[in-house]
């Protein structure tokens, strides 16, 4: 299980490290008011862990935004197998009044309703809830293309429900309990 995780995080690291180099080789819009007050995009880091998810991003003032975010979990820990949705809204904070297009701060809420499969037949559902802090920077260039790459953590506190008479349940839902991290790399467009 260990081993895994390290390949995975492994894995994200390049990922990452080569996106930074991307992003910082794209060509960006000049320094202009921009008529584009939305974006939607696609987190791509996300299908890594088994995830897709989709953003939406709407401009309400030169430095803030609201955002959205959809998805759709598939992931299996151990023998546990966990699928549902999730949504995360956010403001963001964009402090050099550019909003959609720089860096930016953003605190958001999660929440995740899935269900559970456990290896020893053990059947459930698993709902969390949470907060968290985001840091990233949002690039539009001057076809609209854009790219968001994010960080963060949050704490989020969940609860399981068993589906079988006992009312015991042999789901492990330590994965969306208590901290943890958030990063992406979305792809998109603004309009």
């Amino acid at each position: 299980m260990k081993v895994m995780l390290n390949l995975k995080l492994r894995i994200m690291k390049k990922l990452l490290l080569l996106i930074v180099a991307v992003s910082l080789l794209m060509p960006v819009r000049a320094q202009e008011t921009s008529s584009e007050k939305n974006v939607l995009k696609v987190n791509t880091l996300a299908i890594f862990l088994g995830t897709g998810s989709i953003f939406y991003e709407r401009a309400f003032s030169e430095s803030m935004s609201g955002q959205l975010g959809v998805g759709y979990l598939n992931y299996g820990k151990g023998g546990d197998r966990f699928s549902g949705l999730f949504l995360t809204p956010e403001v963001r904070f964009y402090p050099k009044k550019n909003a959609i297009d720089g860096m930016y701060l953003a605190p958001y809420l999660r929440y995740n309703k899935l269900t559970a499969k456990a290896e020893d037949a053990g059947k459930g559902s698993v709902s969390s809830m949470g907060g968290g802090l985001a840091f990233g920077r949002q690039w539009v260039t001057n076809s609209g293309f854009t790219m968001d790459l994010f960080f963060g953590g949050h704490y989020m506190k969940a609860s399981v429900k068993a589906e079988d008479e006992t009312g015991t349940s042999t789901v492990d839902a330590g994965l969306f309990d208590g901290f943890g991290f958030r990063i992406g790399f979305a792809l998109g467009f603004a309009f």
